[in-house]
């Protein structure tokens, strides 16, 4: 299935790897070091959003930014990112800067539905779960993008997680890519 979504959406790859190329400078994708299945680290590729040097400049802002800092502690997110790009912005909202995690499904780093794959300073965010967590392969999709996202704490990330790895079974997968079409349709992504 992500090898033909992968051949149907070709033309959309292009267009979008043209216009992160033409919008701002810097590489198309943008690659980062995720936990997957069993805590084995994977590289997961996504369309890059933000201008570069974004890692750099988030400590500058949330060194200035007190409201950001608490943002940030809580959610791991910030609302209105200075480093997203306003290209990013759009890929974002409509969730198009996942698309070429496609390409982890194919390797089996991914799954379609799953919990999120975390960087590894996450871990400390699931604490004794973490197991529980590391017991799936990550997903393209899950419950915590259905559920609010971005509007959510990252505890409750954690739980929406947890959640689905208790309940899952392939109604529930059905449900939540259902559910996902509709937020992408409704450009209701991240941040």
């Amino acid at each position: 299935m992500a090898a033909l979504t992968l051949v149907f959406c070709l033309p959309l790859f292009i267009l979008i790897a043209l216009a992160v190329k033409f919008s701002s400078h810097g590489s198309v994708l943008h690659v980062s070091e995720r936990l997957g299945q069993n805590g084995i680290p994977f590289q997961i590729y996504k369309f890059r959003t933000m201008y570069p040097g974004a890692d750099a400049a988030l400590e500058q802002i949330l060194e200035k930014n007190p409201e950001h800092r608490e943002q940030w502690q809580s959610s791991a997110k910030l609302s209105i990112d200075p480093r997203v790009t306003p290209f990013g912005r759009f890929l974002r909202r409509s969730s198009l800067d996942e698309l070429p995690q496609l390409y982890n499904i194919l390797k089996g780093d991914m799954v379609w539905v799953g919990p999120r794959p975390i960087l590894q300073q996450e871990t400390l965010r699931y604490g004794k779960s973490c197991g529980i967590l590391h017991s799936v392969k990550p997903g393209l999709t899950g419950l915590w993008q259905v559920s609010g996202r971005s509007k959510l704490s990252y505890p409750q990330r954690v739980q929406l997680d947890l959640d689905y790895i208790a309940r899952r079974n392939p109604w529930l997968d059905l449900k939540i890519l259902l559910k996902t079409c509709l937020e992408i349709f409704r450009s209701r992504g991240a941040c």
